[in-house]
């Protein structure tokens, strides 16, 4: 619980796709969040296709990586959302969560990049305020091992629940808050 409001932290973990590897200059393609309490109870989830930024350009290796993956980037292009109703309802259902939002992101600093921005450019304000959990450090504070090897191919099997990764925000935002809360759980039973 978080001692100034006595609510519980919800682990919103989040997955982005985009069309280049910065905000403004590239647009956010889809957004996916699943929250959940620490014991891995999902609360809720969003998701919402963007249409693209006006006068933004797309990154020519990240297209390139696209044109390997033509069943999401089919996902990401359906059901299109002006970025300011996207971010004006992730906003509102952010803030519609049984406690205070904590951002998970798998890396979090490429994820929280993309939402922080949207946030602030279209909403005005961001309820995770500055701040992004990344699963990643806490592999390698869990594998005691460098950062670069904390990845998900020299993670424990135990960690993983028999869920989807394919590069479909929501899908991706389900599967590693899974994993985190799988992470958290070891965590606190070593204590």
């Amino acid at each position: 619980m978080d001692a100034l409001n006595h609510k519980p932290e919800i682990y919103v973990s989040t997955d982005v796709e985009a069309d280049g590897p910065i905000p403004g200059v590239y647009s956010m393609l889809s957004l996916g969040s699943a929250a959940y309490l620490m014991d891995k109870t999902l609360v809720g989830t969003f998701t919402a296709n963007l249409e693209t930024l006006p006068g933004a350009v797309t990154d020519s290796k990240t297209m390139g990586w696209w044109q390997s993956q033509p069943e999401a980037w089919k996902a990401c292009r359906e059901n299109l959302q002006a970025p300011q109703k996207a971010m004006t309802d992730y906003l509102v259902w952010l803030k519609g969560l049984p406690g205070t939002p904590v951002f998970v992101g798998y890396p979090a600093a490429y994820d929280f990049l993309f939402v922080y921005w949207y946030l602030i450019r279209f909403v005005g304000e961001s309820p995770f305020s500055h701040s992004a959990l990344d699963i990643k450090t806490l592999a390698m504070a869990l594998l005691k091992t460098g950062y670069r090897k904390a990845t998900k191919k020299n993670m424990p099997k135990r960690w993983f629940d028999p869920l989807p990764h394919n590069h479909r925000a929501l899908d991706d935002a389900i599967e590693q808050g899974a994993l985190f809360c799988n992470m958290l759980k070891e965590m606190i039973e070593r204590k």
